[in-house]
């Protein structure tokens, strides 16, 4: 089992920063690859960036691209998640979640899920 905590969220206008964390525990968190997916009121839950286990690895979605930056610290046991020149758009609730070897892009291929962030941008 792995236990996953996020935090990290609030509320902040268009334009500001934020950083997401996502604290794991019980097994070896450096087996894993860490996703980060995010779901909107009313949407399903959308893949957002995925970084492997040694953290030499990065994917992010289109949207994701140029302001969302996923790394991580195994040492620490915690993934991060920065957004920088956030949007309205942005606004989800964000979840990191846990993926034995693989880069997975879809919820279904994650073994383990946290609680979940809640970011709401305003503009």
């Amino acid at each position: 089992q792995v236990q996953l905590v996020e935090s990290g969220g609030g509320l902040v206008q268009a334009g500001g920063s934020l950083r997401l964390s996502c604290a794991a525990s019980g097994r070896t968190f450096s087996d894993y690859a860490m996703g980060w997916f995010r779901q909107a009121p009313g949407k399903e839950r959308e893949f957002v960036a995925v970084i492997s286990w040694s953290g030499g690895t990065t994917y992010y979605a289109d949207s994701a691209k140029g302001r969302f930056t996923i790394s991580r610290d195994n040492a620490k046991n915690t993934v991060y998640l920065q957004i920088n020149s956030l949007k309205p758009e942005d606004t989800a609730v964000y979840y990191c979640a846990a993926d034995r070897g693989r880069l997975g892009l879809y919820p279904h291929e994650y073994d383990y899920w946290g609680q979940g962030t809640r970011v709401t941008v305003s503009s």
